[in-house]
């Protein structure tokens, strides 16, 4: 059944019912978590001042420099006779942390200074490790078992292991529970994308896609600094922080499978029992026959049927219409992802309440995702994608040209790119939804989610680049994002068109293959640009 004919069957429902607003609030409910579980490291793995605990008369720390490690501590200690100090070594005794931020962190748990200092930001690099991991399981997990399992078993494996983690013992375990936290966050939130994707009308699913996932998202984000600034100790902020998904359990009696990939799996029965369901929900009156007797079905055309099919990673590049979708996406983004986390180390950090300062970035996330919603109603999904990218990317680029005495303008110009980059990406979830075929699509999804994922685990070292130079962060970023945006212009558009549910469905792209000389072209002269640029 194509997605056009799926959506004539089932036209009755309506667009905004009961059952869809009930699906759309609890489905965009179900990504709070994830907006705080990665980012909760920010006030969790913080590392405050402090200086060796000398036991020893005559004996005191020194103060390393605020520049070097931001935190004003000490490694040393050093001995003073006779009026002259001689350094000992590193601290014997352990160190002494302020208190006057936190109570405790992992760092003053664990004394993760000085020589320990690098795992701090490791704990966040096993996270992403374990979120590439679910990007990949996933997808294949939710296209073989559904929508709606995957969800709220990958929900509670990471409301579990963050409440384990709560009671750590040493850093290795915390990182052990942090790396199938990452699994479950992912997992959990790429399914409820799809799931709300598939269960909800071609309109309410924009506006589920941005409004929901994406702002609820971003809601989280902003719920973490609130939360941080009551409960100043890292366990109990981490259990107040992890309570919350147990809140989630009555909603599997609420939320259902998907009927459209139970129809993909010939469960034909269960999905008109959905659709029944949602229409008592509605208040209307189902016609008698939904789906059984429809000419439309794969089975009564002689074709082979979904469910006698098994699909795996390997349908996503089997046939080339499916390889050029897969390869395109999949690079677009990897380099947006990259662009998106680099800007957001590479900006220089805002003076002020770190509370404050964490609260007006995820506001700032909100407005994105709002300006993107807003557009979608009046511009083509491809229109959404390569304008902001490319804008972005002349804007980065654009910085070396900006004197290093104004710096504001410079940080300036950095927020505009990754207002646009942010934009463009919330968009780019509704373009591959379209894009990908329901029997492969949460594969699909996955793919595209662990690429997404490996350009977060990139990103961190664009910023080491500028103690070589100021500017060349920008420039790689730049022409990176210039690169993206000259790709997207690749991208069916699918704004207005059926979702596809098998692989003979997938639009080509060859269509805009006269764009290919011109794309290699500038393609050549970016990277032209980027080498003279490193030479001089």
């Amino acid at each position: 059944m194509t997605s056009l004919d799926y959506d004539e069957v089932t036209s009755f429902l309506g667009e905004r019912g009961p059952f869809q607003i009930t699906i759309f609030v609890l489905l965009s409910l179900s990504t709070v978590p994830n907006g705080y579980t990665g980012m909760a490291m920010v006030f969790l793995a913080d590392t405050p001042s402090y200086r060796c605990r000398t036991s020893h008369r005559n004996w005191t720390s020194t103060n390393l420099s605020l520049a070097e490690d931001g935190s004003g501590g000490g490694c040393l200690e050093y001995q003073f006779l006779n009026g002259s100090s001689n350094a000992t070594g590193l601290c014997v005794d352990g160190w002494e942390y302020s208190k006057e931020r936190y109570h405790s962190t992992i760092v003053t748990e664990w004394d993760l200074v000085c020589e320990d200092a690098w795992k701090v930001p490791f704990s966040l690099t096993i996270f992403f490790m374990g979120v590439l991991s679910g990007s990949f399981l996933s997808g294949e997990l939710s296209d073989r078992f559904g929508r709606k399992v995957v969800l709220f078993v990958t929900m509670a494996i990471q409301t579990l292991s963050s409440l384990v983690q709560v009671a750590s013992v040493s850093w290795e375990m915390f990182c052990v529970f942090f790396f199938l936290t990452g699994i479950g966050q992912i997992s959990n939130y790429m399914a409820a994308f799809v799931l709300g994707s598939e269960l909800l009308g071609r309109n309410l699913r924009v506006v589920y896609s941005v409004l929901g996932t994406c702002v609820f998202y971003a809601l989280g984000y902003a719920f973490l600094p609130l939360c941080a600034y009551l409960v100043r100790s890292w366990r109990l902020l981490l259990a107040v922080l992890s309570l919350p998904g147990l809140l989630y359990i009555p909603l599997w009696w609420f939320i259902p499978e998907s009927p459209r990939w139970l129809l993909a799996k010939g469960r034909v029965q269960e999905a008109e029992d959905i659709i029944r369901a949602a229409a008592r929900k509605n208040g209307i009156t189902p016609p008698e026959v939904i789906f059984k007797d429809s000419d439309l079905l794969l089975s009564e055309k002689n074709e082979p049927k979904s469910s006698d099919v098994s699909y795996s990673y390997l349908d996503l590049i089997r046939t080339p219409k499916m390889r050029n979708i897969t390869v395109l996406n999949s690079v677009v983004w990897l380099i947006t992802t990259i662009t998106y986390f680099g800007l957001s180390l590479s900006t220089p950090n805002m003076n002020g309440d770190p509370y404050l300062n964490c609260l007006l970035s995820a506001l700032m996330e909100v407005a994105a995702y709002v300006l993107a919603w807003l557009l979608l109603k009046l511009l083509p999904r491809k229109a959404l994608i390569t304008f902001p990218l490319l804008t972005a990317g002349l804007v980065l680029l654009l910085i070396h040209a900006v004197p290093p005495e104004n710096s504001g303008l410079s940080v300036a110009l950095a927020m505009g790119a990754k207002l646009g980059v942010t934009a463009a990406l919330s968009v780019l979830y509704i373009s591959a939804v379209e894009q990908f075929p329901t029997v492969v699509r949460g594969m699909g999804m996955g793919i595209c989610s662990m690429c997404s994922k490996t350009g977060s685990t990139i990103a961190p070292f664009f910023p080491y680049l500028s103690h070589y130079d100021r500017i060349l962060p920008y420039i790689l970023m730049g022409a990176l994002t210039v690169l993206a945006g000259l790709l997207s212009i690749l991208m069916p558009e699918t704004r207005g068109m059926p979702l596809p549910e098998d692989l003979s469905q997938v639009s080509d792209i060859k269509t805009h293959s006269r764009l290919l000389t011109g794309l290699k072209f500038r393609i050549k002269s970016i990277c032209f640009e980027c080498f003279n640029y490193v030479e001089s």
